[in-house]
């Protein structure tokens, strides 16, 4: 009883807490001052970069430079028709509620510290996370990791590991899918896109980063996405998927939301037991004194 009164106290200022950070990002969006470090410095990219022609050569770690695919792009097109505080506003409100779904309130607050720095960006982190966890029974939401940040779609190993050739078959055609779909619209803005990975390569530490290139990283993360799925280990999955991303900023630790996520049963009963726990000492104490007084 004392646990669901206190999810439901955490939920109400979980809640508070999430509107009071939207109304902030929103109010503080304009100016936008790129070197500022201001709301939605990442998602700028997102909204400002132009349909026709995206993708600007060598632009890889500056300041608003779009580098995810046309599909994310069109994904969005609804949203970047808004002013540009409005789309802070909304898109920091979708972000928050992927972190919501992969919390609950036990852990939501605690979490939102965690992913603070990247929904301040606007990055997509946490909707990664939630793609990894999403991905063990609707394996399609790999497609999103694979057409934005591209390496963390490496996570599809899970299923070549664990021989579940199906789960992987869905992965992969969900993307191809979403590819061809695009490109009966967007045709050459693929290939300027598959240019522009082509052309980055080289580009996986960048100051401020963790400064240890995706080429020695990849097989590292490999190793511990094998190592979990040969084990079922869920929550080492999104491990493996942060070792593998283009670029590591403290900010990315966002991912490990993930494996928090796919661990919350167990971290919310132990703190049901702590609770439980606590509660009848607090009665026993309070009974004691009771029976000493009289």
């Amino acid at each position: 009883m004392k646990s669901t009164y206190l999810h439901r106290v955490l939920a109400v200022w979980g809640v508070l807490v999430a509107i009071g950070l939207v109304v902030l990002m929103s109010a503080l969006a304009e100016p936008f001052q790129p070197e500022s470090f201001g709301p939605g410095h990442d998602a700028r990219a997102y909204w400002a970069a132009p349909l026709d022609d995206p993708y600007v050569p060598g632009s890889v770690g500056q300041e608003s430079a779009y580098l995810y695919s046309p599909a994310f792009l069109a994904l969005l097109s609804p949203l970047r028709a808004l002013p540009w505080p409005l789309f802070v506003g909304l898109w920091t409100s979708v972000l928050l509620i992927a972190l919501f779904w992969l919390a609950r309130p036990l852990l939501f607050l605690p979490l939102l510290l965690l992913a603070l720095p990247e929904i301040w960006g606007g990055n997509i982190t946490i909707l990664l996370a939630a793609a990894i966890v999403l991905g063990f029974s609707r394996p399609f939401a790999w497609a999103f990791p694979l057409l934005t940040k591209v390496t963390p779609g490496v996570g599809v190993l899970w299923f070549a590991v664990r021989r579940e050739w199906l789960n992987m078959g869905l992965a992969i055609a969900a993307t191809v899918a979403v590819i061809a779909a695009v490109a009966l619209f967007t045709p050459g803005l693929w290939a300027q896109w598959f240019q522009l990975l082509l052309s980055s390569t080289g580009s996986s530490t960048v100051p401020g980063s963790v400064p240890i290139p995706l080429i020695a990283r990849l097989p590292v993360a490999m190793a511990v996405i094998a190592s979990a799925a040969w084990r079922g280990e869920r929550w080492l999955l999104p491990i493996g998927v942060l070792l593998a991303m283009p670029v590591i900023w403290w900010g990315s630790l966002a991912l490990l939301t993930a494996s928090v996520a796919l661990k919350r049963d167990d971290i919310e009963a132990r703190f049901d037991m702590l609770l439980t726990d606590l509660g009848e000492r607090y009665d026993r104490r309070i009974e004691a004194r009771a029976a000493a007084s009289s």
